[in-house]
Protein backbone atom coordinates (compact mmCIF):
# COMPACT_ATOMS: atom_id res chain seq x y z
CA UNK A 1 0.00 0.00 0.00
CA UNK A 2 1.16 3.45 -1.07
CA UNK A 3 1.50 5.38 2.62
CA UNK A 4 1.35 9.36 2.86
CA UNK A 5 2.37 11.31 5.83
CA UNK A 6 0.12 14.74 6.66
CA UNK A 7 2.15 16.18 9.23
CA UNK A 8 0.54 19.18 10.50
CA UNK A 9 1.90 22.03 13.01
CA UNK A 10 0.30 24.74 14.31
CA UNK A 11 2.44 27.81 16.10
CA UNK A 12 1.70 28.61 19.73
CA UNK A 13 -1.78 26.33 20.33
CA UNK A 14 -2.00 25.55 23.70
CA UNK A 15 -2.90 21.97 24.53
CA UNK A 16 -5.97 22.23 26.52
CA UNK A 17 -7.76 24.28 23.60
CA UNK A 18 -9.77 22.20 22.18
CA UNK A 19 -13.44 20.83 22.43
CA UNK A 20 -12.13 17.10 22.32
CA UNK A 21 -10.33 17.67 25.69
CA UNK A 22 -13.62 19.43 27.19
CA UNK A 23 -12.62 23.07 26.70
CA UNK A 24 -15.93 24.87 27.73
CA UNK A 25 -16.09 27.13 24.90
CA UNK A 26 -13.65 26.57 21.63
CA UNK A 27 -15.04 25.06 18.44
CA UNK A 28 -12.85 23.08 16.90
CA UNK A 29 -15.15 20.31 14.71
CA UNK A 30 -12.61 19.25 12.31
CA UNK A 31 -9.82 18.51 15.11
CA UNK A 32 -12.39 16.42 17.80
CA UNK A 33 -13.49 14.89 14.55
CA UNK A 34 -10.09 13.72 13.50
CA UNK A 35 -9.68 12.88 17.45
CA UNK A 36 -12.74 10.82 17.01
CA UNK A 37 -11.55 8.70 14.37
CA UNK A 38 -7.47 8.53 15.78
CA UNK A 39 -5.93 8.76 18.96
CA UNK A 40 -5.87 12.11 21.26
CA UNK A 41 -3.08 12.12 23.41
CA UNK A 42 -3.90 14.07 26.58
CA UNK A 43 -0.76 14.87 28.63
CA UNK A 44 1.29 15.90 25.82
CA UNK A 45 4.37 17.93 26.15
CA UNK A 46 6.89 20.43 23.89
CA UNK A 47 10.56 19.92 24.99
CA UNK A 48 11.55 23.68 24.55
CA UNK A 49 10.73 27.05 24.06
CA UNK A 50 10.65 29.51 22.08
CA UNK A 51 9.72 28.37 18.46
CA UNK A 52 13.07 27.56 16.71
CA UNK A 53 14.16 25.23 19.61
CA UNK A 54 10.98 23.79 19.78
CA UNK A 55 10.52 22.77 16.47
CA UNK A 56 14.57 21.39 16.70
CA UNK A 57 13.20 19.21 19.23
CA UNK A 58 9.48 18.27 16.78
CA UNK A 59 12.31 17.54 14.05
CA UNK A 60 15.01 16.09 15.46
CA UNK A 61 13.55 13.45 18.44
CA UNK A 62 16.33 15.33 20.41
CA UNK A 63 16.15 16.75 24.18
CA UNK A 64 17.08 20.62 24.08
CA UNK A 65 19.99 19.62 26.06
CA UNK A 66 21.11 17.25 23.37
CA UNK A 67 20.38 19.32 19.97
CA UNK A 68 21.91 22.58 21.39
CA UNK A 69 19.99 24.51 19.34
CA UNK A 70 18.93 26.64 22.64
CA UNK A 71 17.14 29.82 21.28
CA UNK A 72 15.95 31.36 18.58
CA UNK A 73 18.55 32.04 15.85
CA UNK A 74 20.91 29.51 17.19
CA UNK A 75 22.59 27.39 14.77
CA UNK A 76 21.07 23.69 14.72
CA UNK A 77 24.25 21.29 14.18
CA UNK A 78 24.45 19.58 10.80
CA UNK A 79 25.38 16.29 12.36
CA UNK A 80 22.01 15.57 13.43
CA UNK A 81 19.51 13.78 11.01
CA UNK A 82 15.94 14.79 10.78
CA UNK A 83 12.26 13.77 9.61
CA UNK A 84 13.20 15.14 6.42
CA UNK A 85 16.53 13.38 6.02
CA UNK A 86 15.26 9.89 7.38
CA UNK A 87 12.02 9.93 5.40
CA UNK A 88 13.84 10.08 2.22
CA UNK A 89 15.49 7.09 2.92
CA UNK A 90 12.44 5.71 1.59
CA UNK A 91 11.73 7.27 -1.03
CA UNK A 92 10.06 10.39 -0.28
CA UNK A 93 10.15 13.92 -0.93
CA UNK A 94 9.40 16.11 1.86
CA UNK A 95 7.37 18.84 1.18
CA UNK A 96 6.89 21.95 3.16
CA UNK A 97 4.41 24.98 3.17
CA UNK A 98 5.03 27.33 5.38
CA UNK A 99 8.01 26.93 7.30
CA UNK A 100 10.73 25.33 10.39
CA UNK A 101 12.16 27.83 12.17
CA UNK A 102 15.62 26.28 11.43
CA UNK A 103 18.97 28.47 12.07
CA UNK A 104 21.19 26.58 9.22
CA UNK A 105 24.64 25.69 10.52
CA UNK A 106 27.33 28.24 9.92
CA UNK A 107 30.36 25.66 9.43
CA UNK A 108 28.87 24.53 6.23
CA UNK A 109 28.64 28.60 4.42
CA UNK A 110 30.57 30.76 3.25
CA UNK A 111 31.16 33.81 5.75
CA UNK A 112 28.90 36.30 4.28
CA UNK A 113 26.05 34.03 3.03
CA UNK A 114 22.50 35.10 3.36
CA UNK A 115 21.34 32.11 5.47
CA UNK A 116 23.70 33.12 8.02
CA UNK A 117 21.35 36.91 8.35
CA UNK A 118 18.34 35.05 9.85
CA UNK A 119 16.70 31.87 11.99
CA UNK A 120 13.88 31.29 9.86
CA UNK A 121 15.45 29.06 7.47
CA UNK A 122 14.62 26.04 6.64
CA UNK A 123 15.22 21.90 7.94
CA UNK A 124 17.88 20.41 5.94
CA UNK A 125 16.04 17.44 3.33
CA UNK A 126 12.71 19.70 3.35
CA UNK A 127 11.39 20.29 -0.35
CA UNK A 128 9.94 24.34 0.23
CA UNK A 129 6.57 24.24 -2.20
CA UNK A 130 5.47 27.02 -0.03
CA UNK A 131 8.16 28.99 1.95
CA UNK A 132 6.99 31.57 4.07
CA UNK A 133 9.85 32.28 6.07
CA UNK A 134 10.87 35.76 6.49
CA UNK A 135 8.62 38.31 5.43
CA UNK A 136 5.81 35.68 4.04
CA UNK A 137 6.30 37.49 0.59
CA UNK A 138 4.46 34.63 -1.70
CA UNK A 139 1.35 35.80 0.84
CA UNK A 140 2.22 39.28 0.62
CA UNK A 141 2.15 39.09 -3.49
CA UNK A 142 -1.47 37.47 -3.32
CA UNK A 143 -2.95 40.00 -2.05
CA UNK A 144 -1.37 42.31 -4.01
CA UNK A 145 -2.96 40.19 -6.90
CA UNK A 146 -6.57 40.45 -5.10
CA UNK A 147 -6.52 44.27 -4.56
CA UNK A 148 -5.11 45.07 -1.62
CA UNK A 149 -2.43 46.93 -2.05
CA UNK A 150 1.42 46.84 -1.24
CA UNK A 151 1.18 45.33 2.26
CA UNK A 152 4.43 44.03 4.05
CA UNK A 153 4.94 42.23 7.05
CA UNK A 154 4.60 45.01 9.36
CA UNK A 155 1.56 46.17 8.60
CA UNK A 156 -0.50 43.03 7.08
CA UNK A 157 -1.71 41.96 10.31
CA UNK A 158 -2.95 45.64 11.62
CA UNK A 159 -6.54 46.12 12.39
CA UNK A 160 -8.77 47.80 10.17
CA UNK A 161 -9.31 51.50 10.47
CA UNK A 162 -12.86 52.84 12.32
CA UNK A 163 -14.26 49.45 12.48
CA UNK A 164 -17.64 49.15 13.94
CA UNK A 165 -18.12 48.19 17.71
CA UNK A 166 -13.93 48.50 18.30
CA UNK A 167 -13.93 51.24 20.66
CA UNK A 168 -15.93 48.60 23.34
CA UNK A 169 -13.69 46.24 22.68
CA UNK A 170 -9.93 44.95 22.90
CA UNK A 171 -7.07 46.01 21.24
CA UNK A 172 -7.05 42.54 18.82
CA UNK A 173 -10.94 42.81 17.90
CA UNK A 174 -10.92 44.57 14.95
CA UNK A 175 -10.38 42.38 11.35
CA UNK A 176 -7.32 43.06 9.54
CA UNK A 177 -8.56 44.56 5.81
CA UNK A 178 -8.38 41.15 3.91
CA UNK A 179 -11.33 38.65 3.89
CA UNK A 180 -10.97 35.65 5.58
CA UNK A 181 -10.40 33.31 2.26
CA UNK A 182 -7.44 35.04 1.32
CA UNK A 183 -5.70 35.09 5.10
CA UNK A 184 -2.60 33.46 6.01
CA UNK A 185 -4.22 30.00 6.45
CA UNK A 186 -6.67 30.21 4.06
CA UNK A 187 -3.42 30.96 1.42
CA UNK A 188 -1.21 28.13 2.87
CA UNK A 189 -4.25 25.65 2.59
CA UNK A 190 -5.40 26.52 -0.90
CA UNK A 191 -1.35 25.68 -2.00
CA UNK A 192 -1.57 22.67 -0.05
CA UNK A 193 -4.35 21.31 -1.69
CA UNK A 194 -3.44 22.58 -5.28
CA UNK A 195 -0.50 20.58 -4.76
CA UNK A 196 -1.86 17.58 -3.19
CA UNK A 197 -4.35 17.35 -6.12
CA UNK A 198 -1.38 16.92 -8.66
CA UNK A 199 0.07 13.98 -6.53
CA UNK A 200 -2.60 11.94 -5.92
CA UNK A 201 -1.16 8.66 -7.82
CA UNK A 202 1.91 8.65 -5.45
CA UNK A 203 3.04 7.84 -2.38
CA UNK A 204 3.68 11.72 -0.37
CA UNK A 205 4.69 13.55 2.87
CA UNK A 206 3.46 16.56 3.40
CA UNK A 207 4.38 19.08 6.26
CA UNK A 208 1.34 21.55 6.59
CA UNK A 209 3.28 25.02 9.11
CA UNK A 210 0.38 27.18 9.93
CA UNK A 211 1.69 30.58 12.31
CA UNK A 212 -1.61 31.15 13.85
CA UNK A 213 -2.48 31.25 16.78
CA UNK A 214 0.84 32.62 17.18
CA UNK A 215 0.93 36.54 17.58
CA UNK A 216 0.53 38.79 16.27
CA UNK A 217 -3.26 38.03 17.35
CA UNK A 218 -5.49 39.19 14.14
CA UNK A 219 -8.07 37.38 12.65
CA UNK A 220 -10.68 38.07 9.71
CA UNK A 221 -14.65 37.89 9.99
CA UNK A 222 -16.64 36.28 11.23
CA UNK A 223 -14.04 34.69 13.61
CA UNK A 224 -12.71 38.15 14.85
CA UNK A 225 -15.98 38.20 17.06
CA UNK A 226 -17.09 34.21 16.91
CA UNK A 227 -16.15 34.48 20.99
CA UNK A 228 -17.31 36.75 23.50
CA UNK A 229 -14.60 38.32 25.69
CA UNK A 230 -16.80 38.39 28.87
CA UNK A 231 -17.24 35.08 28.26
CA UNK A 232 -13.82 33.45 28.17
CA UNK A 233 -12.02 31.70 30.55
CA UNK A 234 -10.49 34.06 32.85
CA UNK A 235 -6.42 33.59 32.98
CA UNK A 236 -4.57 32.20 35.89
CA UNK A 237 -2.88 34.83 38.45
CA UNK A 238 -2.43 35.69 41.90
CA UNK A 239 -4.12 39.17 43.38
CA UNK A 240 -1.21 41.26 41.29
CA UNK A 241 1.38 41.20 39.07
CA UNK A 242 3.74 42.10 42.40
CA UNK A 243 2.71 39.18 43.73
CA UNK A 244 3.42 36.72 40.89
CA UNK A 245 6.69 38.66 39.91
CA UNK A 246 8.02 37.73 43.77
CA UNK A 247 8.06 34.11 42.42
CA UNK A 248 11.32 33.84 40.98
CA UNK A 249 13.60 36.01 39.33
CA UNK A 250 13.10 34.42 35.73
CA UNK A 251 9.22 35.23 36.10
CA UNK A 252 9.69 39.46 36.96
CA UNK A 253 12.47 39.32 34.22
CA UNK A 254 9.93 38.10 31.85
CA UNK A 255 7.26 40.38 33.17
CA UNK A 256 9.98 43.40 32.63
CA UNK A 257 11.33 42.75 29.27
CA UNK A 258 8.23 41.00 27.15
CA UNK A 259 6.98 44.00 25.01
CA UNK A 260 2.84 44.64 24.53
CA UNK A 261 3.97 45.15 21.43
CA UNK A 262 4.85 42.03 20.33
CA UNK A 263 1.05 40.80 21.09
CA UNK A 264 -1.17 43.69 20.99
CA UNK A 265 -1.36 46.51 18.26
CA UNK A 266 -1.26 49.50 20.67
CA UNK A 267 0.13 51.18 23.57
CA UNK A 268 3.92 50.17 24.65
CA UNK A 269 5.94 48.85 27.69
CA UNK A 270 5.84 45.51 28.59
CA UNK A 271 2.80 43.03 27.88
CA UNK A 272 2.27 42.11 31.52
CA UNK A 273 0.81 45.32 32.24
CA UNK A 274 -1.73 44.93 29.51
CA UNK A 275 -5.54 45.76 31.01
CA UNK A 276 -8.19 43.45 31.43
CA UNK A 277 -10.13 44.26 28.48
CA UNK A 278 -7.11 43.55 26.25
CA UNK A 279 -6.34 40.50 27.64
CA UNK A 280 -9.40 39.11 27.50
CA UNK A 281 -10.06 39.97 24.10
CA UNK A 282 -6.65 38.34 23.14
CA UNK A 283 -8.12 35.37 24.94
CA UNK A 284 -11.16 35.51 22.38
CA UNK A 285 -9.12 36.74 19.73
CA UNK A 286 -6.94 33.73 19.90
CA UNK A 287 -9.80 31.33 19.99
CA UNK A 288 -11.31 32.72 16.85
CA UNK A 289 -7.79 32.20 15.29
CA UNK A 290 -7.87 29.05 15.89
CA UNK A 291 -11.50 27.85 14.94
CA UNK A 292 -10.01 29.83 11.57
CA UNK A 293 -7.50 26.85 11.28
CA UNK A 294 -9.74 23.92 12.16
CA UNK A 295 -12.00 25.06 9.43
CA UNK A 296 -9.25 24.97 6.72
CA UNK A 297 -7.96 21.60 8.29
CA UNK A 298 -11.57 20.52 7.56
CA UNK A 299 -11.09 21.49 3.48
CA UNK A 300 -8.05 19.22 3.91
CA UNK A 301 -9.48 16.38 5.29
CA UNK A 302 -12.47 16.77 3.23
CA UNK A 303 -10.41 16.45 0.24
CA UNK A 304 -8.63 13.43 1.25
CA UNK A 305 -11.64 11.55 2.21
CA UNK A 306 -13.28 12.71 -1.17
CA UNK A 307 -10.15 11.64 -3.24
CA UNK A 308 -10.10 8.28 -1.45
CA UNK A 309 -6.58 9.32 0.10
CA UNK A 310 -7.79 8.76 3.90
CA UNK A 311 -7.30 5.31 4.20
CA UNK A 312 -3.64 5.48 3.30
CA UNK A 313 -2.89 8.63 4.96
CA UNK A 314 -1.39 8.75 8.74
CA UNK A 315 -2.52 12.03 10.04
CA UNK A 316 -0.80 14.22 12.88
CA UNK A 317 -1.45 17.55 14.41
CA UNK A 318 0.59 18.97 16.50
CA UNK A 319 2.64 22.50 17.75
CA UNK A 320 5.56 23.41 18.46
CA UNK A 321 4.97 25.30 22.03
CA UNK A 322 2.15 26.68 23.63
CA UNK A 323 1.02 30.06 24.83
CA UNK A 324 0.68 31.80 28.91
CA UNK A 325 -2.21 33.99 26.76
CA UNK A 326 -2.18 36.31 30.12
CA UNK A 327 -1.88 33.31 32.57
CA UNK A 328 0.55 34.57 35.55
CA UNK A 329 0.44 38.12 33.94
CA UNK A 330 2.45 36.23 30.84
CA UNK A 331 1.97 36.09 27.02
CA UNK A 332 4.18 34.08 25.14
CA UNK A 333 5.45 30.92 25.94
CA UNK A 334 8.85 31.39 27.88
CA UNK A 335 9.58 30.92 31.02
CA UNK A 336 8.19 27.29 33.35
CA UNK A 337 4.73 27.53 33.95
CA UNK A 338 2.60 24.65 32.20
CA UNK A 339 0.52 27.02 30.01
CA UNK A 340 3.82 27.32 27.42
CA UNK A 341 4.75 23.60 27.02
CA UNK A 342 1.41 21.80 27.13
CA UNK A 343 0.66 21.45 23.79
CA UNK A 344 -1.89 19.36 21.31
CA UNK A 345 -1.22 15.60 20.19
CA UNK A 346 -3.73 14.16 17.46
CA UNK A 347 -3.12 11.09 15.74
CA UNK A 348 -5.16 9.19 12.82
CA UNK A 349 -3.79 6.14 11.78
CA UNK A 350 -6.22 5.03 8.98
CA UNK A 351 -5.62 1.10 10.14
CA UNK A 352 -6.03 1.70 13.37
CA UNK A 353 -9.58 1.05 14.09
CA UNK A 354 -10.14 -0.64 17.21
CA UNK A 355 -8.09 2.61 19.00
CA UNK A 356 -10.69 4.91 16.79
CA UNK A 357 -11.76 7.79 19.49
CA UNK A 358 -8.91 6.61 22.53
CA UNK A 359 -7.74 9.44 24.58
CA UNK A 360 -3.98 8.15 26.00
CA UNK A 361 -3.58 10.03 29.84
CA UNK A 362 -0.19 8.74 29.84
CA UNK A 363 2.69 11.35 29.45
CA UNK A 364 4.50 12.13 26.02
CA UNK A 365 6.35 14.67 24.49
CA UNK A 366 7.37 16.27 21.18
CA UNK A 367 10.13 13.82 20.88
CA UNK A 368 8.08 11.32 20.21
CA UNK A 369 6.84 12.83 17.39
CA UNK A 370 9.14 11.88 14.50
CA UNK A 371 9.71 8.33 15.95
CA UNK A 372 6.46 7.53 15.74
CA UNK A 373 6.21 8.91 12.24
CA UNK A 374 9.32 6.83 11.23
CA UNK A 375 8.17 3.82 12.94
CA UNK A 376 4.99 3.82 11.02
CA UNK A 377 6.56 4.09 7.49
CA UNK A 378 8.20 0.85 8.65
CA UNK A 379 11.93 2.79 8.89
CA UNK A 380 14.59 2.88 11.95
CA UNK A 381 14.72 5.11 14.04
CA UNK A 382 17.75 7.06 14.81
CA UNK A 383 19.70 6.25 17.90
CA UNK A 384 20.28 10.48 18.30
CA UNK A 385 16.46 10.16 19.39
CA UNK A 386 15.86 10.43 22.88
CA UNK A 387 11.63 9.96 21.82
CA UNK A 388 9.99 6.57 21.33
CA UNK A 389 7.46 5.57 18.48
CA UNK A 390 3.79 6.07 20.09
CA UNK A 391 2.43 3.60 17.77
CA UNK A 392 1.97 1.08 20.33
CA UNK A 393 -1.21 3.21 21.97
CA UNK A 394 -2.56 3.56 18.14
CA UNK A 395 -2.80 -0.58 18.35
CA UNK A 396 -4.25 -0.34 21.70
CA UNK A 397 -1.25 -1.04 23.90
CA UNK A 398 0.69 0.62 26.32
CA UNK A 399 4.83 0.17 25.87
CA UNK A 400 6.31 -1.97 28.73
CA UNK A 401 8.23 0.66 31.41
CA UNK A 402 6.40 4.01 30.01
CA UNK A 403 7.41 7.61 31.36
CA UNK A 404 6.08 8.34 34.79
CA UNK A 405 7.17 11.88 34.33
CA UNK A 406 8.39 14.63 31.58
CA UNK A 407 10.75 17.02 31.02
CA UNK A 408 11.18 20.25 29.32
CA UNK A 409 13.79 23.24 29.51
CA UNK A 410 14.18 26.86 28.74
CA UNK A 411 17.27 28.78 28.21
CA UNK A 412 16.97 32.38 28.47
CA UNK A 413 19.76 33.66 26.94
CA UNK A 414 20.15 36.48 24.60
CA UNK A 415 23.48 37.13 22.60
CA UNK A 416 21.24 39.97 20.73
CA UNK A 417 19.84 43.46 21.66
CA UNK A 418 18.18 41.77 25.22
CA UNK A 419 21.94 40.66 26.31
CA UNK A 420 22.08 43.83 28.94
CA UNK A 421 18.23 43.10 30.54
CA UNK A 422 19.23 39.42 30.37
CA UNK A 423 22.53 38.43 31.57
CA UNK A 424 23.72 41.40 33.39
CA UNK A 425 20.71 41.76 35.45
CA UNK A 426 21.41 38.31 36.82
CA UNK A 427 25.02 38.64 36.67
CA UNK A 428 25.22 35.61 34.67
CA UNK A 429 27.19 34.62 31.78
CA UNK A 430 25.28 33.39 28.78
CA UNK A 431 26.07 29.42 29.87
CA UNK A 432 23.63 30.11 33.24
CA UNK A 433 21.07 31.59 31.70
CA UNK A 434 19.06 28.18 31.68
CA UNK A 435 16.62 26.34 33.71
CA UNK A 436 14.86 22.40 33.39
CA UNK A 437 11.75 21.24 34.25
CA UNK A 438 10.84 17.63 35.83
CA UNK A 439 7.00 17.01 36.23
CA UNK A 440 5.22 14.07 37.37
CA UNK A 441 1.85 14.22 38.62
CA UNK A 442 2.30 15.58 41.95
CA UNK A 443 5.32 17.78 41.88
CA UNK A 444 7.00 19.89 39.35
CA UNK A 445 10.50 20.76 40.40
CA UNK A 446 12.03 23.42 38.14
CA UNK A 447 16.09 23.13 38.63
CA UNK A 448 18.13 27.11 37.63
CA UNK A 449 21.52 26.46 36.63
CA UNK A 450 22.78 29.38 38.98
CA UNK A 451 19.52 31.09 40.04
CA UNK A 452 17.35 29.30 42.90
CA UNK A 453 15.05 26.32 42.27
CA UNK A 454 11.42 25.91 42.77
CA UNK A 455 8.87 23.24 43.40
CA UNK A 456 5.24 22.71 43.19
CA UNK A 457 2.93 20.34 44.94
CA UNK A 458 0.56 20.12 41.78
CA UNK A 459 -2.12 18.39 44.00
CA UNK A 460 -2.49 20.69 46.48
CA UNK A 461 -1.47 23.85 43.73
CA UNK A 462 -2.37 22.81 40.23
CA UNK A 463 -2.39 26.56 39.13
CA UNK A 464 1.55 26.78 40.28
CA UNK A 465 1.51 29.74 42.88
CA UNK A 466 3.50 28.66 45.92
CA UNK A 467 7.08 27.56 45.37
CA UNK A 468 8.18 25.12 48.32
CA UNK A 469 11.67 24.68 47.32
CA UNK A 470 12.62 26.40 50.82
CA UNK A 471 9.75 25.06 53.08
CA UNK A 472 11.98 22.72 55.58
CA UNK A 473 9.39 20.47 54.99
CA UNK A 474 9.75 19.81 51.18
CA UNK A 475 13.82 19.29 51.28
CA UNK A 476 13.49 15.41 50.91
CA UNK A 477 10.84 16.14 47.53
CA UNK A 478 13.74 18.78 46.06
CA UNK A 479 16.75 16.10 46.89
CA UNK A 480 14.32 13.48 45.32
CA UNK A 481 13.70 15.94 42.50
CA UNK A 482 17.11 16.97 42.16
CA UNK A 483 18.51 13.60 41.88
CA UNK A 484 15.73 12.63 39.33
CA UNK A 485 17.08 15.13 36.88
CA UNK A 486 20.40 14.39 37.22
CA UNK A 487 19.44 10.63 36.38
CA UNK A 488 17.31 11.88 33.46
CA UNK A 489 20.30 13.56 32.11
CA UNK A 490 22.83 11.32 32.00
CA UNK A 491 20.40 8.30 30.86
CA UNK A 492 19.73 10.78 27.91
CA UNK A 493 23.35 11.96 27.05
CA UNK A 494 24.27 11.40 23.04
CA UNK A 495 24.81 7.99 22.37
CA UNK A 496 25.14 7.57 18.91
CA UNK A 497 28.66 5.84 18.93
CA UNK A 498 28.59 5.11 22.50
CA UNK A 499 26.84 1.27 21.98
CA UNK A 500 28.51 0.30 19.42
CA UNK A 501 31.76 -1.98 20.37
CA UNK A 502 34.53 -3.48 18.14
CA UNK A 503 36.00 -5.54 21.44
CA UNK A 504 34.80 -8.79 19.65
CA UNK A 505 36.61 -8.86 16.50
CA UNK A 506 33.95 -7.31 14.83
CA UNK A 507 31.41 -4.61 15.24
CA UNK A 508 28.53 -4.72 17.53
CA UNK A 509 26.10 -2.14 17.39
CA UNK A 510 23.44 -2.48 20.03
CA UNK A 511 19.74 -0.59 19.46
CA UNK A 512 17.50 -0.40 22.10
CA UNK A 513 15.05 1.73 24.06
CA UNK A 514 16.84 3.58 27.01
CA UNK A 515 14.97 2.80 29.65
Amino acid sequence: MRRNVLFITADQWRGDTLGAVGHPLIQTPNLDCLASEGVLFRNHWTQAVPCGPARASLHTGMYLMNHRSVNNGTPLDARFTNIALEVRKAGYDPVLFGYTDTSVDPRRLPQHDPKLRTYEGLLSGITPVLNTSNDVKPWLAHLQRHGYGRLTRENVFLPRPNYPGAENRGATFPPPIYAKEHSFTGFLTDAALDWLGTHEDEPWFAHLSYLPPHPPWSVSEPYNSMYDPESVPLPVRRESLEAEGSQHPVTQMLHEVLPRKEFFPNGDGPAAFADERDVLQARATYYGMMTEVDHNLGRLFDYLRESGQDERTLIVFTADHGEQLGDHYLFDKRGYFDGGFYIPLIVRDPQAHGTRGHQIEAFTETIDTTPTILDWLGLEVPDQCDGVPLTPFLRGKTPERWRTEIHWEYDFREISSYQSQIQERFGLYPDQCSLAVLRDHRYKYVHCTALPPLLFDLQDDPHEFQNLADDPGCQPQVREYAQKMLSWMMNHRDRTLANISYKSGEMKHWKGPRY
